[in-house]
């Protein structure tokens, strides 16, 4: 089969291309749709969008889990971390990480080259630790339990509402 590398090479910037409004929309609807991370954008500078795919059931179909996070994960393969500035349109990537299996395929000269995939495999690989330390920017652990213990009482506020709705109602 013979390939014309220009027509590869423009069907692969239109993927990229998509695959990037993709992931920022998936972000900003991670924000906009989870409850927990209005309360947690109050309360800190910084949230943490941890993005990982998964395979449906079916074996073919993938989808892409969003976690609002307010502490840096450990960084893992087949995963993506942004970093979000609260009550703005800014995000920061900390890293994409495709799975293992792919990464020759980012290599210098190859389909999907691409420095900064490349960097990010590297510090995976060799500096690790630095992927996951925590930002200068980062809440004290002291602040998080105290915005986590807020979230938990929110919940059970609500709870509690829902259930004296239940048994009130005519």
């Amino acid at each position: 089969m013979k390939v014309n590398r220009l027509e590869t090479h423009d069907r692969l910037e239109h993927f990229k291309s998509d695959q990037s409004i993709n992931i920022f929309r998936g972000a900003e609807e991670c924000l906009k749709s989870n409850p927990d991370s209005l309360i947690m954008q109050e309360k800190s500078p910084y949230i943490y969008i941890f993005a990982h795919p998964r395979t449906a059931d079916d074996g073919v179909t993938k989808r892409m889990l969003w976690q609002p996070r307010l502490t840096k994960p450990k960084a893992q393969t087949n995963s993506y971390l942004f970093r979000a500035k609260s009550n703005s349109d800014e995000l920061e990537i900390c890293w994409l990480l495709p799975p293992t299996e792919l990464w020759d395929q980012f290599k210098e000269d190859k389909l999907m080259d691409d420095n900064m995939i490349r960097w990010f495999i590297d510090q995976f690989r060799h500096n690790r630790q630095e992927l996951e330390k925590p930002d200068p920017d980062d809440l004290s652990d002291t602040r998080i339990k105290a915005i986590w213990n807020e979230i938990k009482r929110t919940k059970m506020q609500e709870k509690i509402k829902q259930a004296n709705v239940a048994v009130f109602a005519p």
